[in-house]
């Protein structure tokens, strides 16, 4: 049957190629056409039909239906924001303009000048004086009745799948609306947007495996960043109050629903503030971008129905396990314990991830994160995995450190965030014990980093938020895929 298709392809492809070489032939190559003076789109047309009635226009799209009657015809172009009809007669056009527009196949992208008027069944279209072939379609788009919905030849044919599955395309406009309102809310509070590097010569930020590449000139291994973190607050040490950044980070793990090998993460800094501050803004982040861009902070994902206005619950990670297993790990002291009642559990737990705080955040892992429906902040967190964040005044085995969860996943990790260089040189010192005792995700030691420390860093609260997991949760994607234009796709065998 593929095979089938593939000649059958092959076979139009041909046509198209041969209608192509006779324009050429008569001097009428599309393809050297460098301008087009198109005044109007067609959702600004049928929008404003009053407005247009009767009046000259030029639009231009790509024709996604026609239909051929003789002296007369229809077709409708499809351009950046909605389609139109266009009303086509020999007698308008003149024999020999008819004659080639009657060639012209599905898929082509044209140029249309005419007057706006109704059709008998009150179709907003326009009357063609003047049609112009701009661009010719050498490969022919998916069969109309089935479309493109094969998920894998949607995501690398994304082209395709813009214009022939157009509710696609308002997912990604929602998403450009969406990062504008983060980068005003921001911009409103006083933060400065700025850049980072994407090459490395450590990996450092976050617990994840890296993406290593050589630079040839230095001679020297590099990492492409895992996180935006460290360089952020090397910019509070040098003082800046408030930065931001939204840009790609690289992490070189499993891809699934949920992760793709290069994301877009916001991380944002605050001299003078705490993770309590940092759990403060992130609520007004979702709610105000969901109430200022889809109208509502009362959404449903994914068959559940999440409440995104604020006030959201908040409850240690010691006190979330007890409440779901009643378990109490402020009553289990030592390593040992831990692991013991993780064994009883039948509990997966690594040979380098065995004290204490490794085991609770397993807990948490298997047994809480899935029943976090409604926006929750999970806050103290561990010191064993939280290797960046300030411990608890109170409690010096853990940190003040949050994430945010909704509908069972992780949207957001804030620290009040490490400024004590000792205490933060001894962290990195057990991170590369980790390291090379096997832990792939384990950080690396960032003596730079150290100093700017030395130098002096404010107490500062910090914010990072995943920009895929709140697209797909505001668009009602199930898949990271869904949410990005280019994902990561392994190539097809022979290509």
């Amino acid at each position: 049957m593929q095979e089938e298709q593939e000649l059958d392809i092959n076979h139009l492809m041909q046509i198209r190629r041969e209608k192509l070489q006779e324009l050429q032939q008569q001097g009428k190559d599309p393809f050297e056409i460098t301008k087009f003076n198109r005044t109007n789109t067609a959702g600004e047309i049928k929008s404003n039909y009053e407005q247009f009635e009767q009046k000259d226009v030029t639009v231009a799209g790509r024709i996604i239906a026609k239909r051929i009657m003789g002296k007369a015809s229809f077709c409708t172009i499809q351009d950046s924001d909605e389609k139109i009809q266009s009303y086509v007669s020999i007698n308008d056009l003149g024999e020999e303009s008819y004659k080639a527009f009657k060639t012209f196949d599905i898929g082509d992208i044209i140029g249309i000048t005419g007057f706006v008027f109704k059709t008998k069944t009150e179709e907003i279209s326009v009357h063609a004086k003047e049609v112009t072939l701009l661009s010719k379609s050498l490969r022919p788009l998916p069969e109309k009745f089935h479309g493109l919905k094969d998920p894998d030849l949607r995501y690398r044919q994304r082209y395709t799948d813009l214009i022939v599955n157009p509710e696609v395309k308002q997912t990604f406009l929602l998403r450009s609306k969406i990062i504008g309102k983060i980068r005003q809310i921001l911009e409103e509070k006083g933060y400065l947007e700025v850049e980072t590097p994407i090459l490395n010569t450590i990996s450092g930020g976050a617990s994840a495996r890296p993406f290593i590449t050589h630079h040839n000139t230095l001679d020297l291994d590099m990492y492409l960043r895992i996180a935006l973190e460290l360089n952020l607050k090397r910019l509070i040490v040098g003082g800046f109050d408030k930065v931001y950044e939204i840009g790609r980070v690289f992490r070189n793990e499993g891809m699934d629903i949920r992760h793709n090998p290069e994301f877009t993460e916001l991380e944002l800094y605050a001299a003078y503030e705490d993770f309590h501050d940092m759990m403060d803004i992130t609520e007004e982040i979702f709610s105000r971008t969901a109430k200022e861009v889809l109208g509502t902070t009362k959404i449903t994902y994914q068959g559940q129905e999440i409440d995104l206005t604020p006030g959201w619950k908040r409850i240690t990670m010691i006190d979330s396990i007890k409440e779901v297993t009643g378990i109490d790990f402020n009553e289990i002291e030592t390593d040992e314990e831990a692991l013991k009642l993780a064994k009883e559990r039948n509990l997966e737990v690594p040979e380098i991830k065995q004290t204490r705080g490794d085991i609770i955040s397993i807990f948490f892992d298997e047994y809480v994160e899935k029943t976090l429906v409604q926006p929750t902040f999970i806050y103290e967190y561990p010191v064993e995995i939280s290797p960046l964040a300030k411990k608890c005044p109170n409690n010096k085995k853990m940190t003040e450190r949050f994430e945010v969860f909704i509908g069972g996943r992780e949207y957001g990790n804030a620290f009040s965030e490490l400024n004590d260089p000792i205490d933060q040189y001894e962290r990195f010192k057990k991170q590369v014990e980790a390291k090379e005792a096997g832990d792939e995700e384990a950080s690396m030691m960032d003596e730079d980093y150290i100093q700017a420390l030395e130098i002096g860093l404010p107490p500062t609260g910090g914010l990072g938020i995943g920009i895929d997991r709140l697209i797909m949760l505001l668009t009602d994607e199930a898949s990271i895929r869904d949410v990005l234009l280019f994902p990561t796709m392994k190539p097809l065998s022979g290509n």
